[in-house]
């Protein structure tokens, strides 16, 4: 059971006892939120509409399938339309264009609500987390009703309440956390999988991430309770399942008893009807021989490792506080291929970061070649307020930047194409994950992470098949469903 609460409400307690447990409180306003729902549907002759926005990454999807979940629970109906009741958006802040794109999202919502005055609109996520973001929302967009940050996700029905008891916008960052609630409702997007978090926060401090900042420090959830999520969501018809965490490999060092991620990885792949097992992200500096000998030994574990670059000068990584080499890169690399012939390794680059010369940017270029990333995430150095890098003098020029980014895809394209094309003629199983109405194609996900097309009936959604791969078009196949 979770910690006991000690803060008070924000407004008059009701004169029946709140509980202080979690998730017995949260439970508590969602049921109280429902019944004012409800009230509200009665006078309008209507349901009520909500519209969740999510930017970032799995971690943020994950967190937002939680968030929809209490708004269901509540009573709201979801819709594409952004012109709804309660609209949230779940951002992100890893780079300064994601906090551009909101603010000019957040001014259209402004202008619904001048027509709808009875829309409610609420922020959350990791760009919450900073103080300047905050302020700046409660100067220039006082229109905006609750803002709360990555460490209280939870606690949404709360603040909702708050804010329709109080009549006044509700803010509430909390700067770091212990908890970790999880049992809550949840809309999953697929049936057949799903994320299920291990882990929150980071311990790295890369000179150019934000996110320690945002998400605090690492926290493990306990190695029972993931492998029951699991259990559940298995029984409940999902056969993949991934496991997520800012960094994976640091699992568990944060429990009263100790758990490997390798140990936590064979736990949760013996749980009775699940079909594929995936993680994400593992760091390189802390990758394990014992984590890459039970993804070589277990046949659930997909054949797919993301294992982010960044940098391939030790120079730059080195300014990067990501504590491995260029040469070291390369050889966990290797280590890994002489285990699991057959796994497909993806990967995060940034070009430009502050001091990267062109010598350290042809160790990239290498780096990519020796490697033979089947994919890779490209990024142009994004200046965070309040990381070092952000102070360093020495910043790239964005058009020497944008030249080395363009020679970067060049590369990575043909790379990717070369370890794709390997595959051409093959029979692999698939997870059939959608159908495409305009065109009638199937499209699925091989275990290595690539998608397929290919003619079938939209019954098999959901079902792993056994595709043939006819043919390679870059970052995807084209095949024809052999069973």
């Amino acid at each position: 059971m979770s910690e006991i609460r000690e803060e008070a409400l924000g407004f008059a307690e009701p004169e029946e006892s709140v509980p202080l447990r979690e998730p017995e409180r949260q439970y508590y306003f969602m049921d109280r939120m429902r019944s004012l729902v409800a009230e509200k549907e009665r006078e309008l002759g209507r349901k009520l509409t909500m519209h969740v926005a999510t930017f970032g990454c799995q971690m943020n999807a994950k967190d937002s399938e939680k968030l929809c979940g209490i708004l269901s629970y509540i009573g709201y109906e979801e819709t594409e339309s952004e012109d709804a009741d309660f609209v949230l958006y779940n951002t992100c802040t890893v780079r300064e264009n994601a906090n551009t794109r909101v603010y000019g999202r957040i001014g259209y919502l402004g202008a619904c609500k001048k027509k709808h005055p009875g829309m409610r609109i609420a922020l959350c996520g990791c760009m919450m987390q900073e103080k300047h973001v905050v302020e700046k929302l409660k100067k220039s967009y006082r229109f905006v009703d609750i803002v709360f940050g990555t460490h209280n996700i939870y606690e949404l029905a709360e603040l909702m309440y708050e804010r329709e008891q109080t009549g006044k916008p509700v803010f509430r960052i909390l700067e770091e956390t212990k908890q970790v609630v999880e049992e809550l409702p949840a809309v999953q997007k697929y049936a057949f999988k799903a994320g299920v978090n291990i882990m929150y926060g980071c311990n790295n401090f890369c000179s150019y991430c934000i996110v320690p900042y945002v998400r605090g420090r690492e926290r493990s959830r306990e190695a029972a309770d993931i492998v029951k999520e699991v259990e559940r969501l298995t029984a409940n018809g999902v056969k993949e399942i991934m496991l997520l965490g800012q960094n994976v490999n640091s699992y568990g060092k944060t429990l009263a008893e100790p758990v490997s991620f390798a140990e936590l990885l064979h736990r949760v792949s013996l749980v009775p009807g699940l079909r594929r097992l995936r993680f994400m992200t593992p760091h390189p500096k802390d990758l394990s021989d014992e984590l890459i000998a039970e993804i070589a030994a277990n046949e659930t574990v997909c054949r797919h490792i993301h294992l982010p670059l960044q940098s391939g000068s030790s120079r730059v990584l080195q300014r990067m506080n990501r504590h491995y080499t260029k040469e070291q890169y390369l050889a966990l690399v290797d280590r890994i291929r002489s285990r699991i012939p057959d796994v497909a390794i993806t990967t995060d680059i940034i070009v430009g970061f502050p001091g990267e010369i062109e010598e350290d940017f042809q160790d990239t270029l290498s780096v990519v070649e020796q490697a033979g990333f089947l994919s890779a995430y490209t990024f142009l150095y994004s200046k965070r307020t309040g990381t070092p890098a952000a102070a360093m003098e020495d910043q790239v020029p964005a058009e020497v930047a944008n030249e080395r980014f363009q020679r970067l895809l060049q590369t990575v394209n043909r790379v990717a194409s070369e370890q794709a094309e390997k595959a051409v003629g093959k029979t692999e199983e698939v997870l059939i994950e959608e159908r495409n109405p305009e065109n009638g194609l199937l499209t699925g996900r091989l275990s290595n992470g690539m998608l397929v097309h290919f003619p079938g009936d939209a019954s098999r959604i959901g079902a792993i098949a056994d595709v043939k791969l006819n043919e390679c078009r870059g970052f995807y196949y084209l095949g024809t469903l052999v069973s």
